[in-house]
């Protein structure tokens, strides 16, 4: 996938091309349905598939205060477009000054001059340019004016829901990974460092590691049985996030104790899967309480993950390994 951004998305880039356009954070079950459209009809036309988003999320330039905490990095985004078969990703870098800039300037300037637009799809209500003033009968017109032609897709969903971005942010945030799972058509996770911690688990008999990651949006405070990916390796493991009252943490941590695995992994990048959340975070009365706890919740963590068969994960190995 050839990706564009900076200056030269104003370049001509392409003189014929299908499109389609979004902020498409967290690549969920609803964009990858408008991308394999986008693909099929990049074949029945025989012109590049070209996806345009923008970089940063529009609403960290224009209301930094409500903006979401996004899904996936921008290399992870990156890495599920490529992986979606995309042939081109075009990054239009998004400042106070490109939000002045008119739809039907947009449209005009870059869609149909640098990139030749014949065909652009569309998600179900999506609004873009100045004031949200691009909309479907904004490109129908100037379709017509400037020789391009026009889907909009329904709504993606299944059993009356309809997938969304902020609808797996939610379940994120609370816990429920399994719906996130279902929205996303993998597990949600996120990448980091292994770092020095306090080594609390050390002393429990449970070394953990300690992960600092540049993911936005973290699953709520708990115990959660994951799989892990280490250099090309896949790990059985329980994480815990959130602070550790039973020691009198104040600082909240991502700490992942990894069954059968001893070797020194300081300073690697990790991927993290989160399949299912096994209890909130507990103050325990002392260390032998908290050690009884956390065996309790290896043994539920084998039971989950034992079940699994990781070729059946729907794990994304290039959207991790450029991740970080």
């Amino acid at each position: 996938m050839h990706i564009v951004t900076g200056k030269n998305i104003y370049d001509n880039i392409l003189k014929a091309s299908v499109v389609t356009i979004g902020n498409f954070d967290g690549v969920h079950r609803g964009h990858a349905e408008i991308f394999a459209h986008l693909r099929q009809r990049s074949i029945d036309r025989g012109f590049p598939s070209v996806v345009v988003t923008f970089e940063p999320h529009p609403l960290k330039i224009l209301a930094p205060d409500s903006a979401p905490s996004l899904i996936t990095t921008f290399a992870q985004k990156t890495a599920l477009v490529a992986e979606s078969g995309m042939d081109y990703l075009v990054v239009v870098p998004f400042s106070k000054e490109f939000s002045r800039v008119s739809a039907t300037d947009f449209v005009r300037g870059i869609l149909c001059t640098s990139l030749g637009m014949r065909h652009i799809i569309i998600g179900h209500d999506y609004a873009f340019g100045r004031n949200r003033e691009g909309n479907f009968n904004t490109l129908e017109s100037l379709g017509g004016q400037n020789g391009f032609t026009l889907e909009d897709l329904p709504p993606i969903g299944e059993n009356g829901v309809v997938f969304s971005s902020s609808l797996v942010r939610s379940a994120v945030a609370d816990g429920d990974m399994e719906s996130a799972t279902r929205i996303l058509g993998r597990y949600y996770q996120i990448c980091g460092t292994v770092v020095h911690g306090r080594e609390i688990g050390q002393t429990l008999g449970f070394p953990t590691a300690n992960i600092a990651t540049s993911n936005e949006l973290l699953p709520s405070d708990g115990v959660y049985a994951v799989m892990v990916k280490i250099d090309d390796q896949w790990v059985k493991g329980a994480c815990s996030i959130g602070i550790n009252p039973t020691f009198g943490a104040n600082t909240r941590t991502i700490e992942v104790f990894l069954l059968d695995y001893s070797s020194q992994i300081y300073d690697h990048e990790i991927t993290v899967h989160f399949v299912q959340r096994l209890r909130s975070v507990q103050r325990f009365s002392d260390a032998v309480a908290l050690k009884n706890a956390i065996s309790q919740d290896v043994a539920n963590t084998r039971s989950i993950l034992e079940k699994m068969n990781t070729t059946n994960m729907k794990l994304n190995n290039r959207a991790e390994s450029s991740a970080h």
